[in-house]
């Protein structure tokens, strides 16, 4: 008898309940939160600050299998050219230093004519996968 109780009180009560309020024309009214806009704001603000991957090119500067050798290298690089993002990367059984995110070759031969006398190791153009932030994205696109 209670459990009957119970079901009964239940049914009265989701008949009450509704999710949503439909207007007599039968559109659906739907009420949300306000804070919802303000986190679409932040997550649209995010992607726009966020770094693209493309295809491109980078300066190789060496390749050995001292790590030693290969931070010498990169700290190098990092003091004469602050404003060129270096790349320290292992690909077993090799350090690679590789500097700058060129989306030609042509760009990025530019730099390895200026750091070819720096390496006596031999200075190359790699392709690689670059990091473009947005601003730099929009730079290129206005010149071209």
């Amino acid at each position: 008898m209670h459990k009957i109780f119970i079901l009964i009180c239940c049914l009265l009560g989701s008949t009450c309940v509704m999710a949503q309020d439909v207007a007599s024309n039968g559109n659906v009214k739907v009420i949300k939160d306000s804070r919802i806009d303000v986190l679409i704001k932040k997550q649209v603000y995010i992607n726009t600050l966020a770094i693209r991957n493309q295809p491109g090119f980078r300066v190789q500067v060496i390749s050995t299998n001292k790590r030693a050798d290969a931070n010498e290298a990169k700290q190098k690089v990092m003091q004469l050219y602050p404003d060129v993002r270096t790349y320290l990367e292992f690909q077993a059984p090799y350090f690679k230093v590789r500097v700058g995110d060129y989306r030609s070759r042509e760009e990025a031969s530019e730099l390895r004519e200026r750091l070819s006398s720096l390496f006596s190791g031999g200075v190359f153009v790699v392709p690689a996968t670059i990091n473009v932030t947005p601003d730099k994205e929009l730079s290129n696109e206005e010149s071209n």
